[in-house]
């Protein structure tokens, strides 16, 4: 299939959040080799227009780096495309894939590939061009089964200590959570699925330790999958069936505040918060995402995300309160807006060209950030969608992509681009 080989030979660039020049120079090149006009953006977004577009595909061309990436050892037995020990990178590397595809077929095409959307929608929320055509299909979802007409809002919650060393003196020991299956903080939440940081903290207060050094998580968006502790202990500690133990010798110090680090961890509520009946979908919800010990600051990041604006203000006020009461300071970073579902024209058309190989299909909203969101509010009358294929466990070692699924979706995109090109 022509699209997965073309995924395939962009999973041999390199393109970590932050560190995708390599990927964006690619992308600009074979623009201009098929004929487009390009333009490149303060924020590395790629915008190229060819003819008289009536749609433009968009897609981010960052991926989050998990295990060996940007080291990507493909495992493809027909079926499931996965990576030995790394995140696939299938989340947006697909999307990608689909649109130079099609910028090969098509002679009238707006195409925006946009920068560093895995770390706070970056690249998106600094566009200030504008969609002439006025449509806008992002390819970005990750359900072959849903038209997505809707999103979260989401912030990232910062908390923030100074904790010098004190002296203390008794068995000193590693504490390490490991290779947990970790995943996307918005898309699985739901699924309970364990949280590195959250085990090593209850591991800790239980044996009554006392922090020398903590780490752990990996991404801002991603339920954190390892974790690393250095603790003082009075009692001989074991590993047990999530924690491995071992014994480091005696140690002199630990950290200041050390007890109300732990507190904060372990009263903190992990996961889905609210969840809506009617649309089948998570409301609210908030993962701790980090923990970093440096030079005597010790800072935990939060991911908050809510169907409205109003849940996404409590899920902030709350973990405010409570990190506050534990002596944090606090901060909010890298806020994306809501993204309310609105059935247009546009959206109708995708739909029906779904629906045509797949009757179960049905618009939906999901609980993650788009950036066509991001795209919508800024532009008046902008109209949009996503779709995409099956991805399973994104932003981990776990990721994988159903191959039929990705030919189903390559079509039915194929088929919205063609629609629109007979209208002048």
């Amino acid at each position: 299939m022509e699209i997965l080989d073309k995924f395939k030979e962009i999973c041999t660039i390199p393109h970590c959040s932050f560190d995708a020049l390599q990927l964006r120079d690619y992308l600009v090149d074979f623009a201009k080799k098929s004929g487009f006009s390009v333009r490149i953006d303060e924020f590395d977004n790629i915008y190229a227009i060819k003819g008289e577009p009536k749609i433009c595909l968009q897609s981010h061309y960052d991926m989050v780096c998990v295990g060996d990436a940007p080291n990507i050892e493909l495992i493809d037995d027909g079926k499931i495309l996965r990576a030995k020990n790394s995140s696939l990178g299938a989340d947006n590397g697909i999307g990608v894939a689909i649109m130079i595809d099609m910028m090969e077929k098509f002679e009238n095409l707006e195409v925006l590939f946009s920068a560093n959307e895995e770390v706070g929608l970056i690249g998106a929320n600094g566009f200030n061009g504008r969609i002439i055509s006025g449509r806008l299909l992002n390819l970005d979802s990750e359900h072959e089964d849903g038209v997505f007409i809707g999103c979260a809002a989401g912030e990232l919650i910062h908390a923030r200590i100074k904790a010098s060393k004190v002296p203390a003196n008794n068995r000193l020991y590693e504490l390490s959570v490991l290779n947990l299956p970790g995943g996307h903080s918005g898309l699985e939440i739901i699924k309970d699925i364990p949280n590195s940081i959250k085990i090593l903290a209850e591991f800790i207060a239980k044996n009554n330790g006392k922090i020398v050094d903590i780490n752990g998580g990996e991404r801002s968006n991603s339920i954190p999958a390892n974790a690393k502790g250095i603790v003082i202990c009075d009692e001989i500690i074991h590993s047990d069936d999530r924690v491995v133990v071992r014994e480091l010798g005696v140690g002199e110090e630990i950290l200041e505040f050390g007890d109300n680090i732990l507190a904060l961890i372990n009263s903190f509520s992990q996961g889905v918060r609210s969840y809506d009946e009617n649309l089948k979908i998570v409301r609210d919800s908030i993962n701790l995402s980090r923990i970093k010990s440096n030079d005597g600051v010790i800072e935990l990041e939060f991911f908050a995300r809510s169907m409205s604006e109003d849940g996404l203000e409590r899920l902030k006020f709350e973990t405010a309160s409570l990190a506050k009461l534990a002596g944090f300071e606090v901060s909010f970073f890298e806020r994306s807006g809501a993204w309310t579902p609105k059935i247009g024209e546009f959206a109708n058309v995708v739909l029906k060209f779904m629906q045509e190989n797949n009757p179960k299909v049905k618009f939906q909203a999901v609980h993650a950030g788009l950036e066509c969101g991001v795209f919508v509010a800024k532009q008046n009358g902008l109209e949009a969608a996503s779709i995409g294929p099956n991805i399973y466990s994104p932003h981990s070692i776990n990721e994988h992509l159903e191959i039929d699924s990705l030919e189903k979706i390559a079509k039915v995109v194929e088929k919205i681009v063609a629609y629109y090109q007979k209208i002048m």
